[in-house]
């Protein structure tokens, strides 16, 4: 007996699945499986909240394919021995998976199974997935490819006529070992839960999107929320493409009839081109799989001599660095899983300019913490952010203006950070500058209740700053940054000058 297997990974979806479609088509016996796999739970990027969040979504993802009449099977182990099991009882013939742009020990899994395949003689067809364009020769050419692929029709979830029924227990959290914090507003878990998502944004909270996603606060009500769905699978990019595009023709075709259309269009439209902005980061991933281990530019790197300070990166991942608005960042994402992307550019900032700590150590901790942790994204943000990329202006951002730009009365502070609850809003963003007396009347003794900072914060923004521009000094750093720009550079046509670029740059 002969079947056709489908592997799903990051893709815990039934519509927009074409590994899900070729299987129904083929008329063969289908075996779909999803796998939990003890090696992974090891990876210094890996928290158990992301396996517990995926573990939710291939759940309900079950229940969705049982409406199609297939089961999923679900399996713990290394993939290897998993396909050999089940090729040893059923003969398999096909393998069918989306292509998956991971960390570098995802990508190492999946360089075995394609030697498994060929040794075994086995098709793997490994469909595009989102906007990544794998064997990309050009950047050039990227964005045309990437909304090409688009605009291609959208498909609901297929009718299997011959299956493989599963019959084992659906594995829990206690059986594979892992215990995951609680979080504060956890999103609901599948594709339904992640429509509803979708619709609500589009037709409701999104209206304040392009004005509100710096805001740590007002992020939280008026971003799409759709992070950790995409970083699942649980969407498609090109549904929600379709779904952006069409609202907004929608809205400027009925403007009459709309309340504020101008401002509608203006955050979705914002919303679609970080839609774009995602595929290409990831692309950047996908073009140097091992970002997560290896500096764009190792030379800038070894320069900057960062060495780790277990002071200061416990202080930091603690939220008890004694800047009030930082640390309120760190205990928001710590409870609830997420943060806006500001703030996380502002954290990883504050960690390699005023702190001067090491790029893995930091960007490790905070991948394990965000519940929609995306490899592709956030490795190439921590380059960009910690300076070692040396294409990327140095973004050194100054925790107390971001304070008193999105927290001007410290409400947001208050409310994560209690110590400071009694604080007067004059001191909430300085409190060390509150004055003996008072910091005694309401029980908030600064080095006491709550921290000194841990250095000053403006001369040591200025000294990472200066030490990471000489760290981008000499041939050898230029001539890295040079290729940096060439691979991984934005550009929405061909760069004809791209000489002229470079001097600018460099």
């Amino acid at each position: 007996m002969s079947i056709e297997v489908v592997w799903f990974k990051r893709d815990l979806r039934s519509r927009d699945h074409l590994p899900l479609i070729s299987a129904a088509l083929s008329g063969k016996d289908v075996l779909c499986l999803f796998v939990l796999e003890p090696e992974r739970f090891n990876q210094p990027d890996i928290d158990p909240i992301h396996i517990e969040w995926e573990l939710d979504c291939a759940i309900d993802l079950s229940k969705n394919l049982e409406n199609s009449g297939v089961s999923l099977h679900f399996k713990i182990g290394n993939i290897i021995d998993i396909l050999n099991e089940i090729n040893d009882k059923y003969e398999i013939t096909r393998l069918l998976s989306h292509e998956e742009t991971g960390n570098s020990w995802s990508y190492d899994r999946d360089n075995s199974v394609k030697k498994w395949c060929k040794s075994l003689k086995i098709e793997w067809c490994q469909y595009p997935n989102n906007g990544v364009i794998r064997n990309l020769k050009n950047r050039d050419f990227w964005t045309r490819e990437r909304n090409l692929r688009m605009r291609i029709p959208l498909s609901e979830s297929p009718i299997f006529i011959s299956t493989i029924n599963y019959n084992g227990k659906i594995p829990t959290m206690n059986d594979i070992g892992l215990n995951a914090k609680k979080l504060e507003n956890r999103p609901v878990p599948g594709e339904d839960a992640a429509f509803t998502r979708l619709n609500l944004f589009l037709n409701k909270s999104g209206e304040r999107y392009s004005t509100s996603i710096s805001s740590p606060t007002l992020s939280t009500k008026h971003g799409s929320g759709l992070s950790p769905y995409f970083t699942a699978g649980v969407l498609s990019m090109r549904r929600v493409v379709h779904e952006t595009s069409s609202r907004i023709e929608y809205i400027r075709k009925n403007k009459s009839q709309i309340k504020n259309s101008g401002v509608w269009i203006k955050s979705l439209s914002s919303f679609r081109k970080r839609l774009a902005w995602r595929c290409h980061f990831i692309q950047k991933l996908e073009t140097e799989p091992n970002l997560d281990i290896v500096a764009q530019n190792p030379v800038i790197e070894k320069n900057m001599m960062r060495i780790l300070d277990i002071n200061k990166f416990n202080h930091w991942k603690n939220g008890t660095t004694g800047w009030p608005f930082l640390d309120a960042c760190m205990r928001q994402l710590d409870a609830t899983g997420w943060i806006n992307f500001r703030m996380r550019a502002m954290i990883m900032s504050a960690a390699s300019y005023n702190l001067w700590l090491p790029w893995k150590e930091t960007g490790n901790f905070l991948a394990t913490q965000f519940l929609d942790y995306e490899p592709g994204i956030h490795w190439t943000q921590v380059g960009m952010q910690s300076g070692t990329t040396g294409i990327n202006t140095i973004r050194a951002y100054s925790m107390t203006k971001q304070g008193k730009d999105h927290d001007k009365n410290g409400d947001y502070i208050r409310k994560w950070i209690p110590e400071l609850s009694m604080v007067p809003t004059e001191y909430i963003h300085e409190p060390w500058l509150m004055p003996k007396e008072l910091q005694e009347n309401i029980m908030c003794r600064i080095g006491v209740e709550y921290p000194l900072p841990l250095t000053n914060e403006v001369e040591s923004r200025k000294e990472g700053i200066k030490r990471s521009y000489s760290a981008r000094s000499g041939e050898d750093a230029r001539r890295i940054s040079k290729r940096v720009l060439q691979v991984h550079g934005s550009r929405k046509r061909p760069r004809k000058k791209e000489s002229t670029i470079q001097k600018k740059l460099f």
